[in-house]
């Protein structure tokens, strides 16, 4: 038999299979053709949309009659577009490597091989999680480049081929893997390291505080102003339009502008908290952070629900923060710094809304540990500070004479406001921003309002740099980057002395051990 007769041997959707080998060329779940061309069709509506709303609105009926033979046409071709992909794509487990074929017209084929694999995460989107479907992405840690995800699986095949990445990877064979026919052993529930339940999700709402959702607001008003008979963006409009009910409201004069404004700053910070409890909830529900054999098992989402495993080897750094507001309650952010990706980023949240007796447990499985009481803190340089604050007076400076002398002499202030809160800004960052290095771990810690708090691995970092300019190196001090393969970690403002100390305690550190055995 032919390989591409092996291909079209594959699964179809609902048909029996034979226990899977190392040559045979599989098709994803039968209702994955289905769940992109309604994909297909959600990227249609809102095009269709105008199209219709600009018919009914210049009441040309006739153009109706024509319009929906159009759409059918074109739900029909999304359809068959979908169907003709599916079917000429199909995945391969082999002994060494994942491979796919794709394309319609022109064929291509991927292969990734199981040692260049870094993870394999599970994501479930609204509808294929009502199907009963997962979305399956092998990361490889090559910013998406070389990564190969399968649109969509069954979720009993998902979780088979992740174990399977993973027995691979610690020297198993495939042979000795459980077929995706056989019925799987229900495994016993793993440890729950932290969870969030409704309450805590909608609590941490409250504190998702965001002006994003302005911006957004603005620019949809800008955008659709044309689906409204008036101009929203000129005020006599809204004058006119006030003086039916809201006539007593512009009757007030002086005093009934400044109403107006505080209803106006109410509504939007009204609707900054209904969209951060909403966006919250949406991505938060359910949080379930567990302790599996395979390391830190996470699962979050209300439609669309992820499932990542964050494995402990992996692990290079730790994040904790908190914000101006949350950090009076005692709510604190631990972010896990893994090769592993998530959502595209090096930083997975273990635990994005806790306390901090409830990260310390989570600090302690990963292997790390939070600095202790006799750690020695150690500041930067008091010149980098000063630097910062002289750079921003030479342009801060001759901007505020232009402006007392060519425009507005009233329009100095601001500039020398500005000069007064960056040297504001940096003394409390010289007061505050702290490091420290113990025979394992090395600390970064920076903010008043809002601190952060940052944890290396010494045995785990790739690299160590000092990074010197022209003043810097005048004035002695440096910034110290370190290399992390899943993110980035700076010390900025160091003594040149205590650069060197660092840098050489941790290149000895790197020096023990072989980075490829650590990972």
């Amino acid at each position: 038999m032919t390989a591409e007769a092996t291909r079209e041997a594959g699964v179809e959707a609902g048909g029996a299979s034979a226990p899977p080998t190392s040559e045979d060329a599989r098709r994803t779940d039968g209702l994955s053709f289905a769940v992109r061309g309604v994909t297909m069709l959600g990227q249609l509506v809102l095009p269709l949309g105008f199209l219709a709303f600009s018919i009914a609105k210049d009441d040309r009926a006739g153009a109706l009659a024509y319009f929906a033979p159009i759409v059918t046409a074109i739900i029909a071709f999304n359809f068959a577009i979908a169907y003709a992909s599916w079917r000429r794509f199909t995945y391969t487990v082999g002994e060494a490597d994942i491979r796919v074929e794709s394309g319609l017209l022109s064929r291509s084929a991927r292969a990734v091989p199981y040692e260049r694999i870094q993870d394999v995460s599970l994501e479930q989107k609204f509808l294929p999680r009502l199907l009963g479907l997962t979305e399956v992405r092998f990361e490889t840690g090559a910013g998406g480049k070389d990564e190969i995800t399968l649109r969509y699986l069954s979720e009993s095949e998902g979780e088979r081929l992740r174990e399977l990445v993973r027995s691979q990877k610690l020297g198993e064979t495939v042979g000795a893997l459980t077929p995706r026919d056989t019925p799987h052993e229900t495994p016993s529930e793993p440890p729950v390291l932290f969870a969030m339940g409704p309450k805590r999700v909608l609590t941490f709402g409250l504190f998702e505080f965001s002006l994003a959702v302005v911006a957004v607001v603005a620019g949809a008003a800008q955008q659709f102003d044309f689906l409204l008979d008036f101009d929203i963006w000129e005020w006599r409009e809204w004058q006119r339009l006030l003086a039916g009910p809201g006539g007593w409201l512009l009757a007030l004069g002086v005093v009934g502008q400044v109403i107006a404004g505080a209803l106006a700053i109410a509504s939007l910070l009204l609707l900054r908290l209904v969209t951060g409890l909403v966006r919250t909830a949406l991505r938060e529900w359910d949080f379930r952070l567990e302790r599996t054999d395979k390391g830190l098992r996470r699962r979050r989402g209300l439609l669309t629900r992820t499932d990542v495993v964050m494995p402990i080897h992996r692990v290079q750094a730790l994040r904790i923060g908190t914000g101006i507001v949350r950090r009076l309650f005692g709510w604190h952010r631990l972010r896990v710094v893994s090769l592993a990706q998530d959502t595209g980023g090096a930083n997975h949240d273990a635990a994005p809304f806790a306390q901090m007796g409830e990260i310390a447990p989570i600090v302690r499985e990963t292997g790390f540990h939070l600095p202790g009481r006799d750690a020695e803190w150690q500041r930067g340089s008091k010149q980098y500070r000063i630097d910062r604050v002289i750079i921003a007076a030479l342009l801060l400076i001759p901007l505020a004479v232009g402006c007392a002398v060519f425009v507005n002499p009233p329009l100095w202030i601001g500039p020398l406001l500005g000069l007064a809160w960056i040297a504001l800004v940096e003394a409390f960052h010289f007061s505050h921003d702290r490091h420290a290095l113990d025979p394992d771990q090395l600390y970064s810690r920076q903010g008043w309002l809002s601190p952060k708090l940052a944890i290396a691995s010494r045995v785990k970092l790739q690299s160590v740099e000092i990074a010197r300019g022209p003043i810097a190196r005048r004035r002695g001090y440096a910034t110290l980057h370190l290399g992390l393969a899943g993110g980035q970690m700076a010390i900025p403002g160091l003594p040149i002395t205590r650069a060197e100390t660092l840098r050489e305690a941790v290149l000895a550190s790197i020096g023990k051990r072989d980075f490829s055995d650590l990972l």
